[in-house]
């Protein structure tokens, strides 16, 4: 399976284009944006939990890195509201579940080799957020292969003013606007490298996720 699997091309979806598939596991659908591969595949997605629903435990070789959207989700380390950020390493397991239900983003065998960093953060605290000229940024990430954050910018400034190498952006809040379009939370941006948007944020400014770094020289094998 190939999807959105070209990549030196841009790649938006948006939440109209929301096309839930069924997993192999009840009660567990996914949105998936890019993929390469069939089950076990290197993707990105967004994983929707019904309640009560879980996944049998297994292994994520590549790694997996999980952002919170809503509700809890939870495995063996914790439970972990709307607003974690978590990563798991090549070589780790778990039994993913949801009580009450929750809706997650998610990256599949997509971690640098070598990669071996455990995290857990909780992007609601206050501390977890500094200011940088002219936005707020929650750093949840950075190696010499990618660097992964949530940023807050205000309304009508530049929103990758820096971006040479592609990005990938998750809309969370608020709009980002880009000529005479806009997009709004659940829209799925990647910029192949060398693609410069002139990206602003909207009227109430934007809260998004940005990840840099990783497209330089993608690892797009399944």
């Amino acid at each position: 399976m190939r999807i959105n699997a070209d990549f030196s091309q841009r790649a938006i979806v948006e939440p109209g284009q929301h096309d839930w598939v069924a997993s192999p596991q009840a009660g567990v659908e996914r949105l998936m944006l890019d993929r390469i591969g069939a089950e076990k595949a290197r993707a990105t997605s967004i994983v929707r939990y019904a309640p009560d629903s879980r996944f049998p435990p297994h292994q994520h070789p590549g790694g997996e890195e999980i952002l919170v959207l809503d509700g809890t989700f939870s495995d063996e380390t914790g439970d972990f509201p709307a607003g974690w950020y978590l990563r798991n390493p090549d070589g780790t397991s778990h039994q993913p579940s949801s009580a009450e239900g929750a809706l997650i983003f998610v990256k599949l065998r997509q971690m640098a080799q070598g990669d071996a960093s455990r995290v857990r953060i909780d992007t609601r605290l206050a501390s977890a957020w500094q200011r940088f000229e002219d936005r707020m940024v929650c750093p949840l990430f950075s190696s010499a292969d990618e660097q992964v954050s949530l940023q807050r910018v205000g309304a009508g400034r530049m929103l990758l003013p820096d971006v040479d190498g592609g990005a990938e952006l998750l809309v969370l809040e608020g709009r980002i606007v880009d000529g005479g379009r806009c997009y709004k939370p659940g829209t799925w941006i990647r910029l192949p490298p060398g693609d410069r948007p002139g990206f602003t944020a909207g009227e109430k400014g934007v809260r998004f996720y940005l990840k840099t770094g990783h497209l330089a020289h993608p690892a797009v094998e399944a």
